[in-house]
């Protein structure tokens, strides 16, 4: 069994699929660490363009996180993996979270939900008031379904705060209010570059300086923050710095396994997207740390990230796509078909070696319908395999 792959130079090389893929990790989540994979969601493939909204094909994508949860990981539901605000809109996303939380409250698993404001319109300025309020109508959804809240980062207040004042009004209001413990997301511009100058400082030590004022002013409100700065060195910065039993929630898509196996004195938890399609070495490779292997963790993960930086790699925002491409070829899924039109948003030969970098990690459960479904998607583009 082999497929022929073109190359960047014009040829081709030949590829031999995987013998030996990983089965599912099955059991229960992790004690030292918690481990959230932000999950994809399945399109509708019959949707159109004259219908109002992305339509989910609901049973796929349930079924998805059904997955994670049987391997001991939560779900980061309805964040940007989730194509939020790359296609998912507000009330698709607010229906996502009472379905996917329904279900985890069937099966006892772990979930968290993003909060955000993008109920908003795009591209206007907006009052801190009706930002306020737009946090708020999801915090109480979010509270609502029964899940805990991750407070986005929000276009609608990057573009409308005066300064880092304006920050902390906002997320201060919203912490002494919310019902339960909250994690704080920082996204940063390689994610969307909308979010520049998030906190209300371009300079990333002012900007540092800001969100951690507004963690150590209401620790008991927050369980925790996530950084999605792909800059492990602040991560580490920022970890020593957080209030006792605040975690730090790595969303590090390059730096993952060295900022997870920490320092010898803190490490990080994790809210990964990469953990979308490496789930089987995910949850292997928390339970590795449960039993102190530390070389176990590090030998199932660090061969990862040769795949995650190819699916982060700028620009960052479309790394959905790859990640769906890999449910499509795991058989997670009938089609490579995504909210918006997002599978056009790599090249083919992007997608060619997201194929064959996950075939090397055994992640491809069916090495055969894989490679019949590449070959597929080599033919839509004129490519003989």
């Amino acid at each position: 069994m082999s497929i022929r792959l073109p190359s960047a130079d014009g040829g081709y090389r030949v590829h031999r699929p995987c013998t030996e893929p990983l089965a599912p990790s099955i059991g229960a989540p992790a004690r030292s660490r918690r481990f959230y994979a932000a999950a994809h969601v399945v399109a509708d493939p019959l949707t159109t363009s004259a219908q109002a909204g992305p339509r989910l094909d609901w049973e796929a994508t349930l079924a998805f996180r059904h997955r994670l949860w049987a391997q001991g990981l939560g779900v980061a539901e309805a964040m940007d993996t989730a194509q939020r605000g790359m296609g998912l809109d507000w009330p698709a996303a607010a229906e996502l979270m009472r379905r996917s939380a329904a279900e985890a409250r069937a099966v006892g698993g772990r979930i968290v939900c993003g909060a955000g404001t993008d109920q908003l319109a795009a591209g206007g300025v907006h009052s801190l008031a009706a930002i306020t309020a737009a946090y708020e109508e999801q915090l109480a959804h979010t509270e609502a379904c029964g899940a805990g809240a991750v407070l986005m980062a929000s276009r609608a207040l990057a573009a409308s705060a005066r300064g880092p004042e304006d920050y902390l009004e906002v997320y201060g209001r919203l912490l002494r209010q919310s019902a339960r413990p909250v994690v704080l997301h920082w996204l940063g511009p390689m994610f969307d570059p909308e979010l520049a100058g998030y906190w209300g400082h371009i300079d990333l030590d002012a900007a540092t300086d800001v969100f951690l004022k507004i963690v150590t002013e209401c620790p008991d409100k927050v369980d925790g923050i996530k950084v999605s700065l792909l800059d492990a060195e602040r991560e580490v910065d920022i970890r020593r710095r957080l209030p006792p039993g605040t975690r730090c929630y790595t969303g590090d898509d390059h730096h993952y396994p060295e900022l997870i196996a920490g320092d010898g004195e803190l490490a990080s938890d994790a809210l990964l997207g990469i953990f979308d399609p490496i789930a089987p070495l995910a949850a292997r490779a928390a339970l590795a740390l449960d039993r102190d292997d530390l070389a176990g963790f590090r030998g199932l993960l660090d061969p990862t990230v040769a795949l995650s930086r190819h699916l982060f790699a700028p620009p960052t925002r479309y790394y959905k796509t790859g990640v769906v491409l890999l449910a499509w070829l795991a058989g997670y899924q009938d089609h490579f078909t995504m909210v918006a039109g997002l599978q056009s948003a790599r090249s083919l030969l992007h997608l060619v070696t997201a194929y064959e970098l996950a075939d090397r990690l055994g992640l491809l459960p069916d090495p055969e319908r894989a490679e019949t479904r590449m070959r597929q998607l080599l033919a839509v583009h004129g490519v003989a395999s």
